[in-house]
Formats: structure tokens, sequence, C-alpha cells
């Protein structure tokens, strides 16, 4: 829903509006993302909904907190795409789905994801009984015995 905008930058009544027709298709799920959480106060319990944050560096994992704290959400997701290091240890309580993906184009500069960086977020997200998908830009770095595709059940 949000990939040519940003979520938090929606005006109130345009999210209105939004949420008021997505509440009348319960058959589809409706994913939204935003690299501000900190901006946003927002609220539903509309079980369709994910609301999700891109985190691509060390010190953009402030962000898993403040959607926590300023978006409350029956359903979260993380986008660590396009990652730019290795991040660590990770707070993943209450997340229901991680995608993980590499830097794609011809940037100049361009930074590759590292098998590590990679096996490292599926590795947490394993241990929360997160689903992990990994988008096909990664099946050359992890190999196909490591490629995760899973989707969360509300998905399915």
């Amino acid at each position: 829903m949000t990939s040519m905008s940003d979520f938090s930058d929606w005006e109130e009544e345009w999210r209105t509006s939004v949420f008021d027709k997505i509440s009348e298709n319960p058959q589809h799920v409706f994913l939204f993302l935003t690299k501000r959480p900190e901006y946003i106060q927002f609220e539903t319990d509309l079980n369709q909904v994910w609301i999700g944050i891109t985190v691509t560096t060390e010190r953009e994992k402030s962000r898993i907190a403040a959607m926590r704290e300023n978006i409350k959400e029956n359903n979260y997701f993380i986008t660590f795409e396009p990652l730019f290091g290795e991040l660590g240890s990770l707070d993943l309580d209450g997340i229901g789905w991680v995608v993980i993906g590499t830097e794609t184009g011809n940037r100049k500069g361009e930074i590759t994801a590292e098998k590590e960086w990679i096996i490292n977020i599926a590795r947490q997200a394993k241990v929360k009984n997160v689903p992990v998908f990994m988008k096909e830009s990664l099946l050359d770095i992890v190999g196909e015995e490591n490629m995760l595709q899973e989707l969360p059940k509300g998905f399915r």
C-alpha cells in the first residue's frame, strides 16, 4: 500500500478513508511500510493489516521500538532491505514476519549483503518462531540450502 509513499506521511483524513475501505474487505491482506515510525501515532485492530518498518543498518534498529511505541497493531513485520551491514542482536518480540534482501540495481558503491549478516537475522527470527522471507536476490549469497521463503499464517 505504500510503495511510492511512506505511511507516516499520510494525512489523517486519507488514512481514515483507506482504513474504512480496508475494513470492508477482510478477504485481503494489506501491508503498510514506514521508515519513520517515530512520526506517527496510529492504532488499528484490523487483523488483515500488517504494518512494518525498514531497517538497513545498525543505527536504524531503534525503529523497531518506535514502531511498537507509536503504532498499535496486531501484526508487525520488518524488512531488512537493502541490508547494508551486520545488525547484531535484534529485538524481535511481537514481530510476525521478517523480509530480507540485498541492494539491487547499479548504484555506484552498491553494497552486497554478506551471508553472515543474513544468516544472523534468520537465526534470531527462527528462535522467536518468526517466518523469514528471503528475496530471490539472496539465492547466490546464501545458497539454496539456506534459502527461506516463508509467509505468515495470515497470508495463506
